[in-house]
């Protein structure tokens, strides 16, 4: 069994900060692209940044310059620092990886969801 635990999220003022956590545990051999995606209240689930295992990063283009997705492979961990809020960011983030699995099996597996809310 792998999964996948996010942590982090929270109520933010617009302009405020917050860094979401992402680990990966269980029968891991080897931890290959991750991301984290989010889905806003009555929206489709949206891309917001990957990073690849040798930390090559791609960024919607809603979030470049605020956002900063980074990892810790002796870990298992990856992180969202999340900087000059908007009340546009509010919404469910997910983490997301692709994971092979001490039995050889290459899973895509999602995390529970963190809610970050930004308001006033």
């Amino acid at each position: 069994q792998v999964q996948l635990v996010e942590s982090g999220g929270g109520l933010v003022q617009p302009g405020g900060s917050l860094r979401v956590s992402c680990v990966a545990s269980g029968s891991i051999s080897s931890v290959n692209d991750m991301g984290w995606w989010r889905q806003a209240p009555g929206k489709e689930r949206e891309l917001v940044a990957t990073i690849t295992s040798v930390g090559s990063t791609n960024y919607a283009d809603s979030v470049k310059g605020r956002f900063t997705i980074s990892r810790d492979n002796a870990e298992n961990a990856m992180f969202l620092q999340m900087n000059s809020l908007k009340p546009e960011d509010t919404a469910v983030y997910y983490c997301h990886a692709e994971i092979r699995a001490t039995t050889w099996a290459l899973l895509d597996v999602w995390g529970q969801g963190t809610l970050v809310t930004v308001s006033s």
